[in-house]
């Protein structure tokens, strides 16, 4: 059968599996992402919207806020439909404001890691043409070389602890002094700016026109086999549909009541959609914490009563190894998505006996905006598995030769996904776009089998890609760094298992002859150019790489070796 035939056919044996409240079509309403905001605001005014160490502020209060940014992006910053504006934040309220009111100003968020070093910075820059970049007063030495460079016109600078509550508001700034981050970016006015004077704008944004269907409102990068990453543009719809069917298949979700932990990155599609938008669609509390500190995430999961905790299996794995984990209440939990990286049973299992709360795993992708599948919440999970497709969503396993032959239950080949979460397209990128969408079929790229109830299970990537701690790492990118050091010959860098982040970095460096550089030195190097989750945790010195009859690097087999080793 033909990817066409099975389309025509409509079998869907995965829906009889559904949770009792799932349904297998949403209606979904055509409207630009910022309409979940309006709509909370709405109707839920007085609701909690956010809590940042102990500041809470409404859904009216972070209306005004994302309106008087909109304001100020137009008529200050000159912000203008299609503007690719950079969004270089780590969670917080600055950046949720941030990013509805980039959407209502009518421009296209441009996800960045504030982990990147200013070389990666700058690939994005670059890439996605964004002109603007919205970040944090410690976090400008990292963009100003953009700007010495002409790369950015303007910069908006905001305090971090102008959202929190005392005593945090105070202890924060002498916590940046000591570490050495305290950095006052020149705000002139005119390419500098104080996003808390923005903030002062009056209520006078102008009206954008958008066709959530065709507008695209995030390019959130992703990567390959071969290459830098690449931009997925995911339109208003796209995210509209995966924030509604995540609250659909959560069930139990009652609007206005619901708390919502938001830890994961929401510079991450999968926080973004799975935390942020997720919350403000169900006009839920989103209790916000800029990064995962074990204890902090367990003080604010007991003092907030969280309902709904999104997670990636690092996460739940510190948290039950934490000394002190029993002594918390944990039991307001009802269900944790976890996502990015693989979850074992026993992490499922235990951290269901904390806390009481459902523990289901699911699986996306950057480019259907992410999720795709999931287990049910209150219904057959089956260990091992990425759960069912999503409402709306059809899967299937095709042969990998060709790409078009549907294979059936237990065959193993590739996962092809097709729904309305599914991306536009790569930006600037026809011929990546070209072999990735093929009919409205998303090619995932990864290695997939059904069983006869519409379970899917991943048995392997085909793409090289390393997930860390649900962070992508793609190994050309180590390797170009590698091969920058002098007495590095060839590299060749690969993901090894680990307990805790899932998977490292590992690298296989051949030397130039009569070269001396150790472990340390290597690692040191990295640490100056690549993000710290990306710096390789081990280096192995080899006198040959594994190769090709062409010279290409056997990536599989130094990965075959690694496995090896590590069952001896």
């Amino acid at each position: 059968m033909t990817l066409e035939d099975y389309v025509k056919k409509a079998e869907r044996p995965w829906v009889t599996f559904y949770g009792k409240g799932v349904p297998d079509h949403i209606d979904y309403p055509v409207v630009p992402v910022y309409h979940l905001l309006d709509e909370a605001r709405a109707r839920y005014p007085h609701v909690i919207a956010t809590v940042f160490y102990g500041r809470k502020k409404t859904y009216r209060e972070l209306h005004e806020d994302v309106e008087r940014l909109a304001t100020a992006f137009q008529k200050v910053l000159g912000i203008e439909k299609g503007d690719r504006v950079g969004l270089l934040l780590p969670n917080s309220p600055q950046f949720v404001a941030s990013f509805y009111a980039l959407l209502k100003a009518g421009a296209v968020v441009v996800q960045m890691n504030p982990l990147y070093t200013p070389e990666e910075l700058q690939h994005l820059v670059e890439d996605s043409g964004a002109r603007v970049i919205v970040t944090l007063d410690f976090l400008y030495p990292k963009v100003a070389p953009l700007i010495e460079k002409g790369l950015l016109d303007q910069v908006v600078v905001a305090r971090l602890q102008r959202e929190m509550g005392q005593p945090y508001r105070f202890l924060f700034p002498l916590k940046l002094r000591v570490e050495g981050r305290t950095y006052r970016p020149p705000v002139d006015g005119r390419r500098v700016f104080s996003y808390e004077e923005l903030l002062k704008s009056p209520l006078d944004r102008a009206p954008v026109r958008i066709d959530p269907r065709e507008d695209v409102a995030l390019f959130q990068y992703t990567g390959g086999t071969t290459g830098l990453p690449k931009a997925a543009m995911l339109t208003h719809f796209n995210l509209v549909v995966n924030a509604l069917q995540v609250q659909a298949w959560s069930e139990e979700v009652t609007p206005g009541k619901e708390v919502v932990m938001g830890v994961i990155p929401f510079f991450h599609v999968y926080g973004m959609s799975v935390s942020m938008n997720f919350a403000v669609a169900s006009a839920a509390t989103l209790v916000i914490l800029p990064q995962f500190h074990i204890k902090e995430t367990l003080k604010h999961l007991q003092k907030y009563r969280v309902t709904f905790f999104p997670g990636v299996p690092a996460m739940y794995i510190a948290l039950l190894h934490h000394k002190d984990a029993k002594r918390y209440d944990l039991s307001s939990i009802k269900a944790c998505i976890s996502g990015s990286a693989p979850l074992p049973v026993k992490v499922k299992e235990d951290f269901e006996k904390l806390t009481g709360a459902k523990v289901v795993e699911g699986y996306g992708l950057s480019e259907a905006s992410p999720v795709t599948h999931c287990n049910p919440v209150y219904g057959l999970n089956k260990p091992g598995s990425v759960g069912l497709p999503f409402p709306d969503t059809l899967a299937a396993v095709v042969d990998m030769e060709d790409g078009q032959t549907v294979l059936g239950p237990g065959e193993v080949g590739e996962l092809v996904v097709y729904g309305p979460q599914v991306m536009k397209g790569y930006w600037n990128r026809p011929e990546e776009t070209e072999k990735t969408l093929k009919g409205g079929w998303l090619y995932t790229g990864d290695i997939a089998r059904m069983d006869k109830d519409g379970y899917f299970y991943i048995v392997d990537r085909k793409k090289d890609m390393i997930l860390v701690g649900g962070y992508n790492v793609y190994p050309r990118e180590v390797e170009e760094v590698l091969y920058q050091h002098p007495a590095v010959r060839e590299a060749a860098v690969v993901g090894v298992k680990d307990e805790f982040y899932g998977e490292v970095v590992k690298a296989f460096v051949v030397l130039k002859e009569g070269m001396q550089v150790t472990e340390e030195e290597l690692i040191a190097f990295c640490q100056e150019k690549l993000a710290k989750y990306k710096v390789p945790r081990k280096i192995e010195f080899r006198d040959t790489l594994p190769k090709t009859f062409v010279g290409k690097v056997l990536r599989r087999e130094l990965r075959d070796q690694e496995g090896t080793h590590a069952d001896a």
